[in-house]
């Protein structure tokens, strides 16, 4: 039986509505110039903003809905969930419906807002995924019975999510149900022989395409390509070390304003705050971050069931692993990737799921036992 319901996890929804503000700032300091540059596309230095508020509305929206959704009550959407998820993955790559930018095809256009179907499918995976495991409890130390379901769901999830193409977040997706299953006590032979199979898969999707191939040898020699592939990376350090300490200071950003920076409000979005806001900025971002996962671990260790615990596991696991990797891109710690920093990088559908994640996060904490 469920402990009775007590107020959700304050820490945590102020950690979020912190990360959000941030992200909300820094998407408007680093849009603004070639925004409204009269000449350009958008001719609004408002434009990215907007959106992203937009977005930001959606998303406390959907995460105020969950929050108070008893999340016991997902485990009848599940099959819906999974069946709905795969379609979208699968039409997303239909030309016509899915929306193709910088040669990936990831978005289908709404009208009011550009839909990224991963975003959806990696909540469905991990609800699927806390809920078959919470079945299984000891049959969780088999690999046919136990194990299979997971891999098979999971692994055709990533596949179509590679074919858009998006590395990233089919590596994050994986790496997501791996650390669930260690929580559900996998045998530790077979998490090692699943972490095997992923470095090969990785490995085997960098060498098989040329430009993440390229992209990897950048990562390893950024200066032998300076004007190709090593650009992201040289630029994003650069304006990192600018920032000095305190930054220098919100829209002054030379890399961003002068279109140096790639991605700048997106993916970029660190090197843009490490610039502005400088080391003290970055490091308090990454402090929310951690701040968030401690909060939503305890929420997973607390709960009273399996299914509330995974569950919590998985969420805050997603959300950690996409920072760790965005953080990794920008800093020259990781090779480039095009994955968004929870919260604060422009893209409505990631922070309207991330915050309907934090949501779920929430309800579950009303049932945790205090400590």
């Amino acid at each position: 039986m469920r402990m009775r319901k007590r107020a959700p996890d304050f820490v945590l929804f102020l950690t979020v509505l912190m990360l959000l503000s941030i992200g909300l700032v820094m998407v408007f300091s680093a849009s603004a110039y070639f925004a409204g540059d009269p000449e350009g596309p958008f001719r609004d230095p408002f434009h990215f903003f907007k959106r992203q508020l937009f977005g930001a509305l959606l998303g406390i929206g959907a995460m105020f809905f969950m929050m108070n959704y008893d999340y016991y009550r997902l485990k009848r959407w599940i099959g819906l969930m999974l069946i709905g998820s795969f379609l979208l993955l699968v039409l997303v790559l239909v030309p016509g419906i899915g929306m193709e930018y910088l040669g990936a095809r990831r978005w289908i256009n709404l009208g009011f807002l550009s839909f990224q179907p991963s975003e959806l499918v990696k909540i469905c995976i991990i609800t699927f995924t806390a809920y078959g495991l919470a079945l299984k409890k000891d049959r969780i130390k088999y690999l046919g019975s136990g194990l299979m379901p997971f891999l098979t769901v999971t692994g055709a999830a990533a596949l179509l999510i590679l074919a858009q193409p998006d590395l990233g977040t089919a590596a994050t997706l994986c790496g997501t149900v791996f650390i669930m299953l260690f929580a559900a006590g996998a045998r530790g032979g077979h998490l090692t022989g699943l972490a095997g199979l992923g470095v090969m898969g990785v490995a085997a999707a960098i060498i098989l395409e040329p430009y993440r191939m390229r992209r990897f040898m950048a990562f390893l020699d950024p200066e032998a390509d300076p004007t190709g592939a090593g650009w992201n990376i040289i630029n994003a350090l650069m304006s990192l070390a600018s920032g000095g300490l305190l930054g220098m200071g919100l829209g002054q950003g030379r890399h961003s304003k002068f279109l140096f920076l790639p991605e700048r409000h997106t993916d970029f979005i660190f090197a843009a705050i490490g610039e502005e806001l400088g080391f003290i900025g970055g490091s308090l971002v990454i402090l929310l971050f951690i701040l968030l996962v401690w909060r939503g671990f305890k929420i997973a260790i607390t709960c009273p069931d399996a299914f509330g615990s995974l569950l919590a596991a998985g969420l805050v696991s997603g959300i950690a692993l996409q920072a760790f990797v965005n953080i990794g891109v920008v800093t020259g710690s990781l090779p480039v990737t095009g994955i968004t920093l929870p919260f604060v990088s422009f893209g409505s559908t990631s922070l309207i799921f991330s915050l309907m994640g934090v949501g779920i996060l929430l309800n579950i904490s009303k049932y945790s036992t205090p400590r």
